[in-house]
């Protein structure tokens, strides 16, 4: 029998996570080390935190071809994310598709400031997501408020399937459906809050972002037409009609957005509630309500699935 090449002979988990942070960093990573530590573990099947209690485990041939694997996906910037095929978002396991956004913690800044402006956590409120992805909004929000409903919007078939399979996998899809739709131009009834992270790139800009974004997220999921307004055009006044009198509107935006889009909202006849920042202190999400007076009415909830 042939013997193994010496180095695989001497191939240990804590040298590989070393060469592969180098590796990493060569290709400029930000964040190499912990990278390579999540794709260690993930070709390992290790928690992430064995792969640094355990360096001196020394690795067969097959392990050390699956870390290699990986990492040369990294290095190519692919995301890792990407290459899992999940992305954790408010501490929730999320499957993500190339039909679909990859959740980034940013939008986490949407999700906190709807629930700091919903009363009663304990409320059956009735959430609609437009332009859904991965589900990763309307789902988180469900997961806090454990008496709400929700349907999610998408315009993508594919999309739809990976924001269903993750209702499954959350143990939410009994107060969650999902429907093809454009920014909820065939929906009707009136709903407490409406949730929604349209596109909002410029075209022109898109091929200068992260070649983890620009080469790996849907375009449709980034491109805001020339000026990043295009989506907000089309669901403001959907959103402006379907609220429930008082509803909450939660919108993300980009970073130099916010007077455009706000002046989108005030013409279709929602106030701007609030600018809420990100964890980098960049205006991440405007928030606005209602401005119609009056009861809310029944929910007309349409072909959407939900169980009443």
């Amino acid at each position: 029998m042939t013997a193994a090449p010496a180095a695989t002979e001497n191939a240990t988990v804590g040298r590989s996570l070393e060469t592969a942070t180098q590796r990493l960093r060569a290709a400029g990573i930000e964040g190499a080390r912990r990278d390579a530590r999540v794709l260690l573990a993930a070709a390992l099947d290790l928690d992430p935190a064995a792969v640094m209690a355990w360096p001196e485990r020394r690795l067969a041939p097959g392990e050390r071809a699956r870390i290699d694997a990986l990492i040369a996906r990294r290095a190519a910037r692919e995301p890792v994310s990407r290459i899992l095929g999940r992305r954790e978002f408010w501490s929730l396991d999320f499957a993500v598709s190339p039909a679909t956004l990859d959740p980034r913690p940013d939008s986490e800044a949407l999700v906190a400031a709807m629930l700091a402006r919903l009363p009663d956590r304990s409320a059956p409120l009735e959430i609609l997501d437009l332009g859904t992805g991965t589900g990763c909004l309307l789902l988180t929000l469900l997961s806090e408020l454990p008496a709400a409903r929700g349907l999610g919007v998408d315009i993508g078939p594919a999309a739809l399937a990976t924001a269903r399979g993750n209702a499954e996998r959350l143990g939410l899809a009994r107060r969650a459906a999902f429907v093809a739709d454009s920014w909820g131009q065939g929906l009707a009834g009136s709903w407490q809050a409406i949730i929604s992270n349209p596109p909002y790139i410029k075209d022109r800009d898109i091929a200068a972002l992260a070649p983890e974004v620009a080469e790996y997220d849907p375009r449709a999921a980034l491109s805001g037409g020339a000026d990043g307004l295009e989506a907000y055009r089309a669901l403001i006044p959907q959103a402006a009609r379907l609220l429930a009198p008082d509803g909450l509107l939660g919108l993300e935006i980009g970073h130099d957005q916010q007077a455009e889009v706000e002046d989108l909202l005030e013409r279709n006849g929602l106030r701007p509630e609030a600018r809420i920042r990100d964890l980098a202190g960049i205006e991440r999400c405007l928030v606005a309500r209602s401005a119609r007076d009056g009861q809310s009415p029944k929910k007309v909830v349409g072909n959407t699935g939900i169980t009443h």
